[in-house]
This record gives C-alpha cells, sequence and structure tokens, in this order.
C-alpha cells in the first residue's frame, strides 16, 4: 500500500509492538459504527483457519510491513474503509492455528475509519455475513467456537466496555 493511504492518527500511549525477525504476526481492528456497535464478519465455512466463526477485521502481517501499515492494508481490502485513528491497543495476543503454521503473535487495536459503515465491501469469497454487535448480542460472538476460544467475543466486549464504561 502505498505511504499516503496508511498514515491514521495514532493517539498517545498507543503501544505498538516490536516485531522480532522469524515471528509470525497479526492484526486486528475493532471498528464501533457512530451507535457504538462493534463490526464483525463471519468466516466462510471453507475457511482453514475459525471456520464459520465471527471475527473481526484483520490478516497476518505481511514480510516488511509494520502493525499499522498491515491494519490499515486488512482494513482496506476486507471492508473498502480506510484507517483513520488508531484508539488504543486492546491486547497482544498469542496464540497456534489449527492450520499446522504454528504460533502466532497478535496486536489488537480500537480503531476509527472512514467510509460507508452500512455497506463494507466484504471479501464474500473469505466472509459470507456481517453484523454490527453491541452488549445485549454479545453471546453470538461465541458460535462455533469451544470455550476458550473466545478472543473474538473477548475482545469486542472490551472495546465496548471501553466506550461506555459499562457492560
Amino acid at each position: 500500500m502505498p505511504d499516503d493511504q496508511h498514515h491514521a492518527a495514532v493517539d498517545s500511549g498507543v503501544e505498538i509492538p516490536a516485531l522480532a525477525d522469524g515471528e509470525v504476526w497479526a492484526v486486528g481492528a475493532v471498528i464501533l459504527n457512530q451507535h457504538g456497535r462493534a463490526f464483525a464478519q463471519k468466516r466462510s465455512p471453507d475457511r482453514r483457519l475459525f471456520p464459520d466463526c465471527w471475527d473481526i477485521v484483520g490478516g497476518h502481517v505481511e514480510p516488511g510491513e509494520s502493525l499499522l501499515d498491515a491494519l490499515a492494508r486488512e482494513v482496506a481490502e476486507e471492508t473498502g474503509w480506510r484507517l483513520c485513528r488508531v484508539r488504543r491497543l486492546l491486547g497482544v495476543a498469542t496464540w497456534t492455528g489449527d492450520d499446522g503454521n504454528g504460533t502466532r503473535h497478535e496486536a489488537d487495536y480500537l480503531v476509527e475509519v472512514e467510509g460507508d459503515l452500512d455497506h463494507p465491501a466484504l471479501e464474500w469469497s473469505k466472509h459470507t455475513a456481517y453484523d454490527w454487535f453491541g452488549p445485549d448480542d454479545l453471546s453470538r460472538l461465541k458460535e462455533n467456537r469451544a470455550p476458550g476460544e473466545y478472543l473474538i467475543h473477548d475482545l469486542i466486549a472490551k472495546a465496548l466496555q471501553d466506550r461506555t464504561g459499562r457492560l
């Protein structure tokens, strides 16, 4: 992605983890709409990782790419929106996928985007649906996940709690 497309504002104090050689990283973006609801998309049932599960916008950091570059690229690729502000780091997780590709590190951020939030340009080959989630329907984010695999639910719950001060 050209440099002029990723210059999102980064709020003061937002941590950007350092990437070490040999580590595999992913990024995730929790996007809230004007009503304080969080965007999630449902992965298609034929995906190798987390098939038929709700997910936030995000993906793997490409070689030579920074976390912020990857975040901007993934937002654009998966929704057609433009990353304009990184509000806070929601957390860094380490996990192992069921695809045989080993351990990954993931940095997940609460972000703001520009674009038509009512009409995301989903990658329909990778996702089958999208929705906006508020405190009352967070349990749907646990669909097709085993106990202990509630990262997406927990990230969105944290972002909503930060936004409203309650859940």
